[in-house]
């Protein structure tokens, strides 16, 4: 059986452990090489400084929507990644380029590593019965209310950066489902964690899982699974979106059930209904554990300039977080999203491959909380510290 090509020299992979059926992908699989296990960084970042925040929406931008209004799948009808790059200003920064679109920042070091910051508070509006903002000690709160009294509170500090995300009942009982007060001083910049590549003795095919072949009891247990290894202690939001040999620890789904056309991130309605089986799988999840926290990946294939890529990566993982919402009720604040460009080659070509224009689920609730096993929610009358 022919093995997938090696991640390109100096990029460090997943060891997978010899002799276990892990060793090698399935059969039909030889000729891709395995998403996600190169990672984004080959060292570490050349500017140490924190990334710069997301842009804030506008007052105007965060006014509740119905479902489905204008809207297909988390994109404006018609809109292209064209539109954007039209609205795009550069400026260098302390050795950074910085691309700074309405509604997200591409950030480029002088090493050529790039990342992209999206801010997901306009997946809150859909549904909403009311959103407000308010500043208290240099913290603002956005109160998204919903139709049944409940409450998504995200608090974000005076430098945007997220610290909390809660969700309260009609009864006034709270839950913490992120917490991302925690910073550890090791990484760099705030961001980026240089840890050796997991050791994965799993299957492959239960370790990276193919959505389309997979039975919804796999794609459910992915979706419990824990760690390949022990976690070593737990990471902020921005250290798992960044250092990919810290979100390689968990297993994924390769969602290529649904496919996106070239330079768009929009889900057609004909495919929409293939996230139902993932839908299905997510509610379960959140439903064992209100405290669940799942990244929705977007990838792009190789044609095309990286910002661009990048831009369009996070719009497509918006965009299938949003649908998972709107059409089949998956809680908002239990999912996040975050684009990686071209990066993760499922195929590797570079030219037009809708295998690569894809997104990927993994659950992050491990690698948030240390490791812990989740708590339950606290008991009645019981309100967790903020």
């Amino acid at each position: 059986m022919q093995r997938p090509p090696p991640p390109p020299p100096g990029v460090a992979a997943p060891t997978v452990v010899p002799a276990t059926p892990a060793a090698a992908p399935p059969p039909n699989k030889a000729q891709y090489a395995p998403p996600t296990v190169a990672p984004a960084f080959r060292a570490a970042p050349t500017v140490a400084a924190p990334l710069p925040p997301p842009p804030r929406p506008p007052q105007r931008d965060l006014t509740p929507l119905a479902f489905g209004a204008g809207v297909v799948a988390g994109a404006v009808i018609g809109a292209t990644i064209a539109d954007y790059r039209n609205q795009r200003q550069e400026v260098v920064e302390g050795g950074r380029t910085i691309y700074t679109e309405p509604d997200r920042i591409i950030i480029r070091d002088p090493s050529g590593q790039e990342y992209v910051r999206g801010n997901d508070l306009y997946r809150f509006r859909y549904g909403a019965r009311d959103i407000r903002t308010e500043t208290v000690g240099g913290e603002t709160r956005t109160v998204v209310i919903r139709p049944d009294g409940s409450e998504i509170i995200t608090v974000v500090g005076p430098d945007g950066s997220l610290l909390r995300r809660i969700r309260r009942d009609p009864g006034g009982r709270e839950i913490i489902i992120i917490d991302n007060t925690y910073r550890d001083p090791r990484a760099v910049g705030g961001f980026y964690v240089d840890v050796p590549p997991p050791v994965v003795n799993i299957p492959y095919d239960r370790y990276i899982v193919d959505a389309q072949e997979a039975s919804p009891d796999v794609i459910y247990e992915t979706m419990e699974a824990p760690p390949v290894q022990r976690i070593e202690r737990r990471y902020s939001l921005d250290e798992i979106r960044y250092s990919p040999n810290v979100r390689m620890t968990m297993p994924s789904i390769d969602v290529n059930t649904i496919n996106f056309e070239t330079g768009s991130w929009t889900i057609p309605p004909d495919q929409a209904a293939r996230l139902q089986v993932i839908a299905d799988g997510l509610n379960r999840a959140i439903q064992r554990n209100p405290r669940e926290v799942f990244l929705i990946e977007g990838h792009t294939d190789a044609v095309g300039n990286d910002v661009d890529n990048l831009s369009l990566s996070d719009r497509r993982a918006q965009s299938a977080a949003e649908l998972l919402t709107q059409q089949f009720g998956v809680p908002a604040e239990n999912l996040t999203s975050q684009g990686y460009g071209k990066q993760y080659l499922k195929e590797q070509t570079d030219g037009p491959s809708r295998i690569n224009r894809r997104v990927t689920i993994r659950r992050i609730t491990p690698l948030l909380n240390g490791g812990q096993a989740s708590l339950p929610p606290p008991p009645p009358g019981v309100t967790p510290p903020r």
